[in-house]
């Protein structure tokens, strides 16, 4: 497999003035998988669990000098390494708040090192002791998106055609139908890693299912390790609730019991700083940039992955093989999530994205645009249509009181299309319309 984050991590590796790099992103996206991938590119690299290996936690016991920190691991793995042609990976550094510490000595001291550290519950740990600001970069990893599922089933053909492909000319129909069908495959199998090198190896919806299981249970197993004994409670039901949510406006006195917002807020807001879910913010688009007119008391969410959404819904997957086109028509809500998880695959690395929506409240005029993305210094309004053409209404309206908005999109199941201001899109090319860097993409093939 391949993932758009090596390209930009090579960069990384091969830049003459970089900072320690840390990855983050949620349990299970892929973050060990991608550090020992860039680490085979280095004549020697050295990885370090601080879960399964506690005794290294000692090595910051003494001071955060770096020289000395290195000369000491190399004396414990027994391998003599040069800063310059050496990776070292701190996995879990989590568990060693010290080692987050001295990462700002790496950069200061000894920049010539190569040093990458990935941690699934990261972000709980540097709200704790801070960032070292201006000395640390960050990478945010987020599951397989559509592409990356195309390089696994090693369909680099389809990619490049997509990447290049004219908006305004229909592909032949053979190829939009082959495209459909990958995208039902990975509508059912989602973007977790390990159960997409599972479907590319044996192609056994239910052996990924049980994947899809096994990491829904880890997740809930972490639970206890970032909230507090009596959120627990509130942090399952958020966790179970959530896709149930998908494509409506989250209120939290639909939440099932007798809860109360200040209750479930505080829990929610938990699952977002782990990635398991993300908010779509509600913007009134007036102008640019779109979090300046955002109102954070009005959102929708989407979870992490759309198979372990529909797992945790009890929802036989295996339709999205079989009839990928009737299940598109019948699942917009999914559909929906699957273009916001597409979104967030394809955005800047460097920092956390965010995700934004419109809605009209006009008694004789209502609408509402499912996303809204600032590209370069303009709006572009997003629609998802799953399979129908409709009369996109809340496209049209929007483009009529937003009239800088250069064009609106509607994902769908169709073909490529333009008409005046509008362009079909199929919903296998999400990504090609996200303003991709094509060295990204060029680096999947």
């Amino acid at each position: 497999m391949k993932r758009y984050i090596l390209n930009k991590l090579e960069n990384w590796k091969d830049a003459p003035s970089r900072k320690p790099m840390l990855l983050r992103g949620a349990r299970q996206v892929g973050k060990t998988w991608i550090a020992r991938e860039l680490g085979k590119q280095f004549d020697d690299f050295i990885e370090i669990n601080f879960e399964l290996y506690p005794e290294a936690k000692k090595i910051f016991d003494f001071d955060l000098d770096p020289k000395r920190i290195s000369r000491d691991l190399s004396l414990l793995f027994g391998k003599r390494f040069t800063p310059e042609t050496s990776l070292i990976f701190f996995d879990e550094i989590q568990e060693e708040p010290k080692a987050i510490q001295a990462l700002r000595y790496f950069y200061e001291m000894l920049p010539e090192q190569h040093i990458i550290a990935a941690g699934s519950l990261l972000d709980f740990e540097l709200e704790k002791i801070g960032m070292p600001v201006g000395r640390v970069s960050s990478i945010y990893v987020h599951p397989m998106s559509f592409f990356e599922f195309l390089v696994a089933n090693e369909e680099f053909l389809l990619i490049e055609m997509i990447a290049k492909h004219d908006t305004l000319t229909m592909v032949s129909d053979p190829i939009h139908n082959k495209l459909l069908r990958l995208l039902g495959d990975y509508m059912a199998i989602g973007g977790m890693p390990e159960a997409v090198a599972h479907w590319i190896n044996e192609h056994d919806p239910h052996a990924c299912a049980s994947i899809h299981r096994a990491i829904i249970d880890a997740y809930r197993q972490d639970f206890n390790k970032y909230a507090k004994k009596y959120q627990i409670k509130y942090v399952n039901l958020l966790f179970d609730t959530i896709p149930a949510f998908l494509g409506k406006i989250f209120k939290f006195n639909n939440v099932p019991g007798a809860n109360r917002k200040r209750e479930l807020l505080p829990s929610l807001e938990l699952l977002i700083k782990a990635g398991l879910a993300h908010k779509i913010i509600h913007t009134a688009v007036q102008g640019i940039p779109l979090g300046a007119q955002a109102k954070p008391d009005i959102f929708k969410l989407v979870f992490l992955d759309i198979a372990l959404a529909q797992t945790i819904l009890g929802l036989d997957a295996s339709s999205w093989i079989i009839d990928p086109e009737a299940t598109f028509a019948n699942k917009g809500e999914i559909t929906e999530a699957f273009v916001g998880q597409e979104i967030l695959a394809c955005s800047a690395y460097d920092q956390k994205p965010q995700l934004y929506f419109w809605k009209r409240q006009a008694r004789a005029s209502s609408a509402e645009i499912d996303y809204v993305m600032q590209q370069n210094q303009q709006v572009i309004p997003i629609e998802i249509k799953s399979a129908s053409p409709g009369r996109l209404k809340s496209l049209r309206l929007f483009l009529h009181e937003h009239p800088n908005s250069p064009y609106g999109v509607r994902f769908s199941t169709l073909n490529y299309a333009a008409d005046d201001k509008l362009r079909s899109i199929p919903l296998y090319a999400v990504a090609s319309q996200m303003n991709f860097p094509r060295e990204l993409i060029q680096g999947l093939l």
